[in-house]
């Protein structure tokens, strides 16, 4: 039997914990009434909140120590309003959806590659983070449970019937890693990975920083609860960290209904409702809060933007915020459906009610409290579009939140909930920019950790209002019960049509057509591509007429991307090709097309001026070498250090040697003599020929090109393939042969000969292709990749002649621009590098050998 990994089974675990946490949460408040609840916000001092909102903005400001500290451990400099907005946006996602490895850590990641950092520092500053997280949690924990210990409840069936020994336990490992930073100087190599172990001020530091954090976060709950329940900070803290620890090991979002599961079963001398009151307040104002801060300031950086009005918010948020904009609106467009669910599923107030009925006749109330339901589920779906850029998902979403002001109002008079949803409207409706793919909703994957927070947002929502209603006695007659104040009905009633929308949804996705099968493209789809490619500004667009690569075509025709693929390694060759925008879509598109044949997404020689666009799917970032480009303009056989090229020139043509480009009409002739000196060349070279990075002699490919031919006294001794790019930015070669007897400096000859002509010819660039492992650090902080890649680079001649390649290419005096790989990393890098080697030696058994 097929073993199921545990990620898979994650969601499940969750949803079970969640509905562990409802059932215990019913049990223990099964005396009381939602308006108990309810009264507790009126009578809540605004002093206690304005209390709490500082003991959050502190907090907050105390989070950005953990990524400070991180970032002076790696001995980068970054500035510190940077670190800010990448702690910031990273910890107000993560806080609210939980599981911070798949939100807050992948948008900070997106953030500081885009500020120079690579791939292995954004790792070593995560590992750091969480290490200094826990560190506080065990210190401070520790000294509470020892000083007041809590009493564990037997239901919860723990070993430890007080938290003492669990104290002791917490500050021995706090102690134990303090002996490790005296002692230990060796780093530690985790998954190919070296860590160094900080030095003890440093240790000191990540415990001090984290404990504060912590201790602020229990001081905003602290804050909301009334002065006379007398109950002391420590013995709340101890609480509270024990509660948040349940909550994050259930991997529950948020830790939504398990922490406040857990505050109620350890504090039982306080009243319940009143105590889950002050939790709900507690959300609002630590989490919440925050995150529509984010979301109204990226909104707000739109509307400056597009006045071109420069301030600091402007400079604070730049560019990276295409990056942080969809994660932060998803977000928030969730909470909103979340919002309107949770405001369908509890009664309104009764004195808005009376007001209301002498402004709209009963029907209309009625049917807005059930279309602001609906509404309020479907922005929960709504949300995974918006999250992977969608168009579609961004109309809706800005018509089911307008739609939600005024449902809000219309089923209930309820102004602070169209506050909110019109404050999300706000920050959306300027940002459409952000949101350019034309995919279909419905062809959306639904992740693991999306289905989770749905389905606790409604089995939530559904509890919540029984729990309202718990009151009112079932009968048949009351779904179709129509009066003022009947909420329960309208509970009941909405209940059903979300229930039927999620049903409808999950049923669509059941029965969906099979995805397209990729194949061989066909010769209407290669003309097609040539269209494309004979626009686009760089020459590698060529290799898709090769015909080893499938494409994948844009919706619009006028883009596609070409790809291999070896065993679960799917494999772009390049970027996609065709203008920004196009581009942009087709990342993803190619992304869902590979999740869908549970694949791994790699993206190979893509440019860094594209890397933001890989960070967003969450790919690592390899540097795999430099490209060298010629500039044309400036190209000539002048100089002193030109005196080798002149030298190939004149030898070349003293003895007999011309060159001359033949149109495509012109070359198709000759082929049979050009596969001849081809095979004479792989011959004399005993290697074979390789493919997916590189074209190979194929007659069928050659008659697309226009041919470069050296002749010898009539005689043709060398050729190459022409590749010219569009708005004539780039000229290059793909297949360069010559034979046996060709005269030395040949090649020199040659390409002196296309760098003039495509000068003459007014290009502006010459491409000679990539020197792989070039410009790599060796440096110890360097990342594993590019260290092993640096020495190969130097003492690998044996194998490959990596540096007399690029001491070859240096002569010509190019420009080098670094090229990269994105793709899937940790344990995933080998095999995903093996498998992008056999694709291009076409079979393992060229990677192994000539």
């Amino acid at each position: 039997m097929k073993k199921i990994p545990l990620s898979k089974l994650t969601p499940f675990l969750s949803l079970a914990f969640f509905g562990l946490a409802l059932w215990l949460l019913h049990g223990e408040l099964k005396g009381f009434r939602y308006r108990d609840v309810f009264n507790f916000f009126g009578q809540l001092p605004a002093s206690r909140v304005l209390l709490a909102v500082a003991f959050t903005i502190a907090g907050y400001f105390a989070l950005t120590g953990y990524d400070t500290l991180a970032i002076r451990y790696i001995g980068k400099e970054v500035a510190y309003w940077k670190i800010a907005l990448a702690s910031f946006a990273g910890y107000a996602f993560s806080n609210t959806l939980g599981m911070p490895l798949f939100t807050g850590t992948p948008l900070r990641a997106r953030l500081y590659s885009g500020w120079g950092l690579t791939a292995l520092d954004i790792a070593r500053i995560v590992l750091l983070s969480y290490a200094t997280f826990w560190l506080g949690f065990l210190g401070l924990a520790g000294v509470a449970f020892l000083l007041e210990p809590i009493a564990v409840p037997a239901r919860l069936h723990l070993p430890v019937a007080s938290a003492r020994p669990v104290g002791a336990l917490f500050l021995g490992i706090v102690l134990a890693y303090l002996i490790l930073t005296v002692v230990r100087r060796r780093p530690v190599v985790l998954k190919g990975m070296e860590l160094a172990i900080p030095r003890p001020g440093m240790g000191l530091m990540q415990i001090a920083v984290a404990s504060l954090d912590w201790s602020l976060a229990g001081a905003v709950l602290y804050a909301l609860l009334p002065e006379d329940w007398n109950i002391t900070p420590f013995h709340f803290l101890g609480v509270f960290l024990f509660a948040q620890v349940a909550g994050l090991l259930s991997h529950v979002p948020g830790g939504l209904g398990v922490f406040e599961s857990m505050m109620v079963l350890l504090l039982p001398e306080l009243p319940h409702p009143q105590l889950l009151a002050a939790m709900v307040a507690y959300r609002a104002v630590y989490y919440f809060m925050p995150l529509l801060v984010a979301a109204v300031s990226l909104g707000v950086h739109e509307i400056v933007r597009r006045r071109h009005q420069v301030g600091r918010l402007a400079r604070m948020f730049g560019g990276r915020a295409p990056d942080v904009v969809p994660q932060i609106l998803a977000v928030t467009t969730f909470l909103g459906g979340a919002i309107l669910l949770v405001s369908g599923a509890t009664p309104a107030v009764h004195s808005r009610l009376s007001w209301l009925k002498d402004a709209l006749p009963l029907s209309v109330i009625e049917v807005s409290h059930f279309l602001g339901s609906l509404a309020g589920v479907l922005l929960l779906f709504l949300a995974i579009g918006l999250q992977r850029r969608i168009d579609a998902a961004y109309q809706l979403t800005v018509i089911l939140l307008a739609s939600g002001v005024v449902f809000s109002l219309a089923k209930g008079l309820d102004y602070e909930e169209s506050i909110v949803l019109a404050i999300m409207l706000a920050a959306l409706f300027p940002c459409h920019r952000h949101f350019f793919r034309k995919a279909s909703l419905t062809a959306e994957p639904f992740t693991p950790g999306w289905s989770l927070a749905i389905a606790i947002v409604l089995l939530g929502s559904v509890w919540l209002g029984f729990f309202a209603y718990k009151h009112v006695d079932y009968s048949r007659d009351l779904w179709w019960h129509f009066t003022l104040f009947g909420n329960a009905p309208r509970f009941l009633r909405a209940s059903v049509g979300v229930a039927a929308v999620a049903l409808g949804v999950a049923v669509s996705r059941l029965l969906r057509a099979a995805p397209h099968e990729p194949s061989t493209p066909t010769e209407e789809e290669m003309t097609k591509a040539a269209t494309v490619a004979a626009a686009y500004p760089r020459t590698y667009a060529w290799l898709a007429l090769i015909g080893d690569k499938q494409l994948l075509f844009h919706d619009s025709g006028n883009a596609y991307v070409m790809f291999g693929v070896e065993h679960k390694t799917w494999v772009s060759m390049g970027d996609p090709v065709g203008p920004d925008r196009e581009r942009a879509e087709l990342v993803w598109k190619f992304r869902e097309l590979v999740d869908r044949h549970d694949g791994w997404t790699c993206f190979y020689q893509v440019n860094d001026k594209s890397l933001h666009l890989y960070a967003d799917l969450g790919l690592t970032l390899i540097k795999l070498g430099e490209e060298a480009r010629v500039p044309l303009t400036s190209f000539s056989l002048a100089g002193s250090s030109r005196k080798k090229l002149r030298w190939a020139q004149r030898k070349c043509t003293e003895e007999g040697c011309r060159f001359e480009v033949l149109s495509i009409e012109q070359a198709a002739p000759l082929l049979p003599e050009l596969e001849r000196i081809s095979d004479e060349w792989l011959e004399h070279k005993n290697t074979r020929e390789k493919a997916f990075s590189l074209g190979y002699f194929n007659p069928h490919y050659l008659r697309r090109f226009p041919i470069a031919l050296i002749y010898k006294e009539e005689r043709i001794v060398a050729f190459a393939n022409l590749w010219q790019g569009g708005e004539k930015e780039e000229v290059s070669i793909d297949l360069m042969r010559h034979t046996a007897d060709a005269p030395t400096g040949v090649m020199d000859y040659l390409f002196v000969e296309l760098m003039l002509y495509g000068q003459a010819q007014g290009f502006r660039w010459f491409n000679l292709g990539m020197a792989p492992l070039a410009g790599l650090e060796a440096r110890t902080i360097a990342p594993l990749w590019s260290r092993l890649g640096a020495l190969v680079f130097r003492h690998g001649e044996h194998f490959y002649n990596f540096q007399g390649l690029r001491q070859y290419k240096d002569k010509f005096e190019p420009v080098w621009e670094s090229r990269y790989l994105a793709c899937p990393g940790g344990l995933a890098l080998p095999r995903v590098l093996s498998d992008i080697a056999t694709l291009i030696s076409r079979g393992f058994r060229g990677v192994v050998a000539k």
